[in-house]
């Protein structure tokens, strides 16, 4: 039997915008303020708010290079899901699940996404969550979830929701 193996790498698009959008702001409060207001570059290296817009920038960017060093992918094979980065992989095979959920979440929006995987694994309280919109590929990887889903008991409900009622 051939082994089907499916590869899907975390978006960063979140963290090089963050990043262009302060060094953005910087330069154009630097600008601004340097020359409109002050006359003179020099008093903008002493306002306050250049400090923090400056560490706002620094730190987008620290969090964009540490994302990308991670290098955090999600790769299905055929009845596994395999949570990879650079220095560890978590393997979890799909007898290992108790239930899974694929669909909506209602609080959150990823990436223009509403939707949300989740299962609890079999002698685990924790649930585990994948937010397809942080994947490249969503709607492959929403149908990889499916497949495997096939194979697996669905959720009931939510834990502070009553059971739908279905004899009246």
């Amino acid at each position: 039997m051939e082994e089907r193996e499916k590869a899907f790498k975390y978006k960063l698009d979140f963290y090089y915008q963050s990043a262009l959008i302060y060094l953005v702001t910087l330069i154009l409060y630097g600008g601004i303020r340097g020359n409109f207001v002050e006359k003179k570059f020099e008093y903008v290296l002493n306002d306050p708010l250049t400090y923090v817009i400056v560490f706002f920038v620094l730190m987008s960017l620290v969090a964009l290079l540490l994302n990308y060093i991670r290098n955090r992918r999600l790769i299905i094979v055929d009845d596994m899901i395999i949570f990879k980065n650079r220095w560890r992989e978590r393997r979890i095979s799909a007898s290992d699940l108790e239930w899974i959920h694929i669909g909506r979440e209602a609080g959150v929006q990823t990436s223009g996404r509403f939707q949300v995987i989740m299962f609890r694994l079999k002698g685990r309280r924790r649930i585990v969550r994948i937010r397809v919109g942080r994947y490249e590929r969503e709607k492959e990887l929403v149908a990889e979830m499916h497949r495997i889903a096939e194979h697996i008991p669905k959720r009931k409900h939510g834990r502070w929701q009553r059971p739908r009622v279905t004899d009246r």
